[in-house]
């Protein structure tokens, strides 16, 4: 199985968190308009042993923010959303577990393997 190392040799599993600010966020924010959310965020992940990969605005739903991490121990990623939600400063919250295309292509090679496992449903 493909795995990706991150320097310190731990596996790095990749994250997509995505949500929209509450309102008492944007209030926030508004009357400091200057905040830096990134470093936040930033400080939040390192703390779960991970590291902040990217991380964007969004204005789909409302405003909000869209983060691309990764961390070493994938219980830590739903630990990281929550902390955020239960913080009242997210809603809408949604975390992906992305993969690498490396990684895509062992999961295809294990599902040829099963595919002759599975019937579905009238088969």
């Amino acid at each position: 199985m493909f795995f990706l190392f991150q320097p310190n040799g731990a596996i790095a599993m990749h994250f997509c968190f995505s949500g929209e600010y509450t309102p008492r966020s944007l209030n926030n924010i508004m009357e400091n308009p200057t905040t830096n959310r990134y470093e936040a965020a930033k400080k939040l992940i390192e703390a779960a042993g991970g590291k902040l990969i990217s991380m964007y605005s969004t204005a789909t739903d409302g405003p909000g923010v869209m983060v691309i991490f990764d961390v070493p121990d994938p219980s830590f990623a739903p630990a990281v959303s929550g902390v955020v939600v239960a913080a009242g400063a997210m809603q809408n919250v949604r975390l992906i577990r992305l993969f690498t295309q490396d990684e895509i292509k062992v999961v295809r090679q294990h599902a040829i393997k099963l595919k002759a496992a599975y019937t579905p449903p009238g088969g």
